[in-house]
């Protein structure tokens, strides 16, 4: 076997490579580059359950980075149990060819639980006062100790929000480069999410200086993996799950469906909460695709006339059309939009956001029904943020309760960059950079099926047959 370290830099495409990115160019130079054709969505949670299973989402099932629950009549998003993963993952995969394959699974989705033999993935602490306490979830339940000890307190707050930046990936490679040098894994999977805020905070707009930074940041840590990888004679793999192109506003999916009666709320000390189960038909907004659950008793056809004379939507599959798509999984919504390439879903469900959901303005990934970039932005409209959020946290240091209510309600158009439709250039999309060439298709312009590259992993670790 030869020892391999997979490294997923998100949001990474071939048009973003040039001067920043010297230590990636490198290893393109050695080995070779191809675009990536990944899945709908492509978003993280479906992309990564596709890579290590080499399913689609009708095989493994994880359809969204969420989904609606039915028999609980409720949505939950960024689940953690690899157990809501089907399929043959590719460590199950690897032991079977030889006993003594290991794997390191650090920061990938659906990582408790996984059956792998050394992982670690964000997990906050919530004390029965009301606190999120940045933490990480690790096994062996003695790793968490042990990481903490060499690199600190995992900084949650620096891998969404308004405050996400290189600190949180730098923990993560940190953690990697403990994990090879002291476990020595057969296989290493790592994530770096540094490039996804800003690219969506900006989108791809090569001139910023910020994105500048930001790709010469990410390259760093991805020298130092390479470095030592290199060290260790182990093969190399850079992949990306999704290329994030540029958009100017969002569809308010919700808010058309609640305007044609279909969807419920229910009211909680004057703010409004959506009632999924009592609701004829709702969205579950997830970047640049929705599901749209329609209860049983009513007309489809009416809710898909609906979508479709929506401004921004570009697609919408029914029941059978999914199959196309690869998203034809109980799971899936009655209806499938895809929005156009410059629009994306809003979760937004209500009309007045005097009566708009508590959660709605704090940074609260598992309360909102669908997922909300706004979150990576400090309202525009408060003056002295750094000094409004201090203040806030200070107060719960002194055990006052109060909400982080600093996210903005009127500015959707702040987002700059998404993704979860397949990109339009592949130059735009995501890519698989490999120190093999020999194991990459020979021509440059052929792309690799996002389904096939568990099998490119464990050719790079067993050689191909």
């Amino acid at each position: 076997m030869e020892k391999t370290l997979v490294i997923l830099v998100v949001g990474l495409s071939p048009s973003l490579l040039g001067e920043h990115t010297p230590n990636i160019n490198k290893l393109v130079e050695k080995g070779a580059l191809r675009p990536l054709n990944t899945v709908t969505p492509a978003v993280t949670c479906t992309v990564q359950s596709t890579l290590v299973t080499g399913e689609l989402p009708s095989g493994h099932g994880a359809v969204a980075n969420g989904w609606y629950f039915r028999d609980l009549s409720e949505i939950w998003l960024w689940r953690q149990s690899n157990k809501l993963v089907g399929g043959e993952k590719i460590w199950d995969a690897g032991r079977k060819r030889n006993a003594a394959f290991t794997t390191a699974k650090m920061f990938w989705w659906y990582n408790m639980y996984a059956d792998v033999e050394w992982s670690a993935t964000p997990r906050p602490m919530y004390p029965a006062d009301g606190r999120k306490i940045p933490d990480h979830y690790a096994w062996p339940k003695e790793l968490h100790d042990e990481l903490d000890d060499k690199l600190g307190q995992f900084p949650l707050f620096n891998f969404w929000g308004p405050t996400a930046d290189i600190v949180s990936s730098e923990w993560i490679a940190k953690s990697t480069l403990h994990i090879m040098e002291t476990r020595d894994p057969t296989l290493t999977l790592t994530y770096l999410p540094h490039l996804d805020y800003n690219l969506q905070r900006l989108g791809p707009a090569l001139d910023s200086p910020v994105l500048q930074k930001d790709l010469q940041q990410i390259d760093e840590l991805c020298g130092q993996l390479i470095d030592t990888a290199e060290a260790s004679n182990r093969n190399i793999i850079i992949v990306s799950e999704y290329g994030i192109t540029p958009v100017t506003d969002a569809v308010h999916i919700n808010r058309a469906l609640r305007e044609a009666g279909m969807i419920e709320v229910r009211e909680e000390k004057g703010r409004e909460q959506l009632d999924a189960g009592a609701s004829r038909a709702f969205a579950l907004a997830d970047h640049q695709l929705a599901h749209i659950y329609v209860r049983d008793d009513q007309p489809i056809e009416e809710v898909r006339q609906l979508l479709q004379s929506l401004d921004g939507v570009e697609q919408v599959y029914d029941r059978q059309e999914q199959k196309q798509i690869g998203l034809d999984h109980e799971r899936s919504g009655e209806l499938v939009a895809v929005s156009a390439a410059d629009r994306w879903f809003s979760y937004y469900f209500w009309t007045d956001d005097e009566r708009a959901p508590d959660y709605a303005k704090t940074v609260d990934i598992h309360r909102k029904p669908g997922y909300d970039p706004v979150e990576l932005f400090v309202d525009p409209e408060i003056k002295n943020p750094k000094l409004t959020i201090g203040r806030k946290i200070i107060a719960r240091k002194m055990g006052i309760r109060n909400l982080l209510d600093v996210i903005s309600l009127k500015e959707t158009p702040l987002v700059k960059g998404s993704h979860g439709r397949p990109t339009d250039n592949p130059d735009d999309g995501p890519l698989v950079i490999s120190s093999r060439a020999d194991l990459l298709p020979p021509n440059p312009d052929t792309a690799i099926e996002a389904t096939d590259f568990k099998q490119l992993t464990l050719a790079h670790v067993f050689g191909s047959d």
